[in-house]
């Protein structure tokens, strides 16, 4: 039988590949046959990574960006593509949290939030349609969050959910440009999955608290369960799904 998910002779560029969820995304890429370039601000964490992906025998290459930098963007893009030739697959994946109150949050809060979640998605999917365009090809996967699509009461989130629903209209417009040259635009919207940036928060026992209330399989993601989503999105079979969120949360945006 055909495998119909098979990446062998793609690239895939992961960013926020130094850690938490980035590397579970790299990792099932290259599982899947596809060399990889990850990209992230700390270049140490970056090489423990590249040493994880080349044991699944691929390519991997490391390179060090700051997402909130339009220059380091543009530099990192071009680097991954004289590194590889080209790019097949974009994971927008780098993105940060900030637990602040609307009415008390601070500028640099909201600003930061908004800049790395969103317009940084935005800027690299910029720097890299261009090749994709241009070979008539591409799948760009954007990570969004259920949040994409609700808030929560338990936390302060304005910032972070306007940045994650900013993603999901985001997705729908480039989906709509750009079906015409071949490429899809998906997004993920995980719930809750432990990694760096929110290991303390799902750690917490009133936290748990939420999660048993709010989800109906009532625990955390695992590591692992957003690895199918990921090689769906990626995968060259998946031609005719554009413009989606899919939503990976064991049934939180269900109720």
């Amino acid at each position: 039988m055909t495998n119909l998910f098979d990446l062998t002779g793609r690239v895939a560029l992961v960013t926020g590949g130094s850690s938490g969820l980035g590397v579970q995304f790299a990792l099932a890429l290259a599982g899947a046959g596809a060399d990889i370039a990850i990209s992230a601000r700390r270049v140490e964490k970056l090489e423990e990574v590249k040493a994880q992906v080349e044991e699944k025998g691929v390519k991997c290459t490391a390179h060090a960006c700051d997402v909130g930098q339009l220059d380091q963007i543009k530099r990192m893009v071009a680097e991954v593509e004289e590194a590889h030739g080209k790019i097949d697959i974009l994971v927008n994946n780098a993105g940060i949290a900030r637990f602040e109150p609307a009415e008390t949050q601070s500028d640099e809060a909201w600003l930061d939030t908004i800049n790395i979640n969103l317009n940084a998605q935005y800027f690299v999917t910029r720097e890299v349609v261009k090749g994709m365009i241009e070979r008539k090809y591409g799948r760009i996967i954007n990570i969004g969050s259920i949040h994409s699509s609700v808030a929560m009461l338990e936390l302060p989130l304005s910032a972070y959910v306007t940045s994650k629903g900013g993603i999901k209209n985001m997705t729908l417009a480039m989906a709509t440009e750009w079906a015409k040259h071949g490429i899809t635009v998906n997004a993920i919207g995980p719930a809750y999955f432990p990694s760096e940036m929110t290991g303390d928060v799902i750690a917490g026992e009133d936290f748990q608290e939420v999660i048993r209330t709010r989800c109906p399989m009532g625990r955390a993601g695992r590591d692992g369960e957003l690895d199918t989503a990921i090689i769906y999105f990626a995968a060259e079979a998946t031609s005719y799904t554009t413009g989606q969120l899919l939503s990976v949360d064991g049934g939180w945006t269900a109720i």
